[in-house]
């Protein structure tokens, strides 16, 4: 996608505008301080020459007459002097802008490592370099992050496809070899497939914030989410606990069931083969609402653990299995950060996660509520 320019009259530079008001400022000047000497001083000089005991006493024309050169003169002086000096002063104080705009070029072009690097004093330009960098830094971040999502989708989604490609290659070799066994990996390839290419579409959602924001109560969403995976809980031989109470976060129904669902899912399939636990609660607070997920497990090394709701990453290794598509933590994060939330990752000392969701709460306006019984 090409740049667009708009097409502008040429028209006096800021340096130029900056010193023409710097001279015109100090002609001001000296123009009132000369009218002032003209006003206040002249006026009681007398009108005609005089002969007092200490000598000639010249009159106004006299005065006028030696003090008109002299005033051209210093206003010429002030001209020229307010020219220069506010030209040299102007470049000083643009000097700040000039590299403020060329880090910006740089950037158009694609380069987001350079930075500006101001130095002085805490000032409006300081403040203005210090704020596009911080820019360029996230910039920069968040295209690292793209390209590295990017490269690991187009891996996963390589997968499937060359899996499916060697089967038809086996198929159309051996028309001999069984058409049931070869649907039947074909088909879980392909719902590996789309349950990847739905994943992806969800975190572009969550990560684009399209989407209307409303009251939505996690304890509600805790409570579908249960229910759904129970199933799949009890055929692992886990058992789910959940408790609290009613916290009203704001944000997307959908997606913050989604949320919920993928970390209670994360839970129950990084659990233990048998007799494990997965816990869930939610708590209500002043400035916002928190939901934990907890699960029994293996020992993680904290360090792994930080990486966890990195797309396509495992508790153990990179996917290679059918238990998901990598997706969920990364998903539980982009909807958060989605939601202006936090969301934090840590080992249990027992063994195991207990991840932490906290989301602003939703603002309910206080209204009588009349009972009759």
């Amino acid at each position: 996608m090409g740049t667009t320019t708009v097409d502008r009259a040429p028209g006096p530079s800021v340096r130029l505008r900056l010193t023409l008001s710097y001279a015109g400022f100090l002609m001001i000047a000296g123009t009132l301080l000369l009218a002032t000497v003209w006003l206040f001083l002249l006026r009681y000089v007398p009108d005609e020459a005089m002969f007092s005991r200490g000598g000639f006493v010249p009159d106004r024309s006299d005065l006028q007459a030696a003090f008109a050169p002299k005033a051209a003169l210093a206003m010429v002086f002030l001209l020229v002097f307010g020219l220069v000096g506010g030209w040299v002063l102007a470049g000083r104080m643009l000097a700040p802008l000039t590299r403020i705009t060329e880090a910006t070029r740089r950037a158009a072009t694609g380069s987001l490592s350079h930075r500006v690097g101001l130095e002085g004093g805490n000032d409006e330009f300081r403040e203005l370099a210090d704020a596009f960098d911080t820019m360029l830094a996230r910039l920069e971040a968040q295209v690292t992050e793209q390209q590295r999502f990017a490269a690991n989708a187009s891996h996963e989604l390589r997968t499937p496809l060359t899996i499916s490609q060697t089967m038809l290659d086996v198929a159309r070799n051996d028309p001999g070899r069984g058409a049931d066994e070869l649907v039947d990996r074909l088909y879980a390839v392909n719902s590996r497939a789309i349950q990847l290419t739905e994943a992806l579409l969800l975190l572009s959602r969550s990560d684009q914030r399209a989407f209307m924001r409303e009251p939505v109560d996690l304890s509600l969403a805790v409570e579908e989410a249960t229910e759904t995976l129970l199933p799949l809980a009890e055929g692992r031989g886990i058992t789910i606990e959940t408790s609290g109470d009613i916290t009203r976060a704001i944000g997307s129904q959908a997606l913050l069931l989604q949320m919920t669902t993928n970390l209670v899912h994360n839970a129950i399939v990084h659990n233990l083969t048998d007799g494990g636990s997965v816990r869930v609660s939610t708590a209500a607070f002043a400035d916002g609402v928190l939901l934990t997920v907890e699960n029994t497990g293996a020992h993680l090394d904290p360090q792994l653990v930080s990486t966890l709701t990195e797309p396509f990453q495992r508790g153990t290794e990179r996917v290679h299995s059918d238990s998901g598509v990598g997706l969920g933590l990364a998903i539980v994060r982009s909807i958060v950060q989605a939601h202006d939330g936090t969301l934090a990752v840590a080992p249990r000392p027992a063994g195991g996660l207990r991840i932490t969701v906290r989301l602003p709460a939703a603002i309910v306006p206080d209204v009588g509520i009349s009972s009759a019984y």
